[in-house]
């Protein structure tokens, strides 16, 4: 059977899915804050200058069974495939964010461009069920940040995504390659 297909028929797509990344920090001028994180909509996947085919199924693993408005940080596509034993079968994922960073840096897509602090960072770069213990030096105490934390994480960044999208719409870029699967329109 197919990849995009299950038991009961093809894997329905989810239009308006957002893949967060985290990479090198860059500054994009003086006297800002550091960026490292960055959030495209998923059909910027689709896009000529990212690496081919590996964006087109980079983006068919994100849309499949989201929800509309879903962000979906990579380490959660890295949980879904084997923990990463299965990218290769996919694509070289490394190649595609830095291919997405050029196009963020050279304004041919739309993205949401953040300095997160250490801890959601970290947690956003684990997987969905991780756990991260960090030593609190001041009561010298071990902090343990889960799942719980993660979610808290995205949903403070869903909702200044949402407020965006919701002013205009996250633009992809120009002269998209076409998905793998039919899109289910409006979800």
């Amino acid at each position: 059977m197919p990849e995009s297909e299950s038991a009961c028929g093809p894997v329905a797509r989810t239009r308006d899915v957002y893949l967060l990344f985290a990479h090198e920090p860059y500054y994009p001028g003086p006297d800002t804050r550091e960026i490292n994180t960055t959030v495209v909509a998923a059909d910027s996947l689709l896009h000529p200058h990212v690496r081919q085919p590996d964006g087109v199924k980079i983006h068919d693993l994100l849309t499949q069974g989201r929800q509309p408005g879903e962000i979906i940080p990579l380490a959660t596509l890295t949980h879904e495939l084997n923990a990463g034993a299965d990218w290769p079968s996919i694509g070289d994922w490394e190649g595609v964010t830095t291919d997405l960073i050029q196009l963020v840096h050279t304004g041919r897509c739309d993205a949401l461009s953040l300095g997160l602090p250490e801890i959601p960072r970290a947690l956003l770069c684990t997987g969905p069920h991780s756990q991260l213990r960090v030593h609190d030096t001041a009561a010298d105490d071990l902090v343990t940040y889960g799942p719980a934390e993660r979610a808290a994480a995205l949903d403070k960044i869903s909702l200044f995504l949402n407020s965006l999208a919701t002013e205009r719409p996250f633009w992809p870029g120009d002269s998209l390659l076409p998905p793998l699967g039919r899109l289910t329109p409006g979800r």
